[in-house]
């Protein structure tokens, strides 16, 4: 899925919007377990993009982890699990 190498890409960079957006394309024609993984990662940016601008996004943070646990890391070849772990720390979850 070449979405979601863009959108990896992208949360390296620290460009959490831009993944969002990227991820929210590839969202729209997902379906079943693939759906609820785009949906976890797509919270997850937002979350890391409301830390970035100095607000909390823990009420997302959490959403993205109800989302993504049950998924193995990596999932559809993206090991999400470091990345998931660096949010709870910059947002003190």
């Amino acid at each position: 899925m070449e979405a979601l190498g863009e959108a990896w890409h992208l949360f390296l960079e620290g460009q959490y919007f831009e993944a969002h957006e990227v991820l929210e394309e590839a969202w729209r024609e997902a379906q079943g377990e693939k759906r609820r993984f785009l949906q976890g990662l797509i919270l997850l940016a937002a979350a890391l993009h409301q830390a970035k601008s100095g607000r909390r996004g823990l009420r997302n943070l959490k959403k993205a982890e109800r989302k993504l646990l049950g998924f193995p890391s990596p999932y559809l070849g993206l090991d999400w699990r470091p990345l998931f772990e660096e949010a709870r720390r910059r947002l003190g979850a």
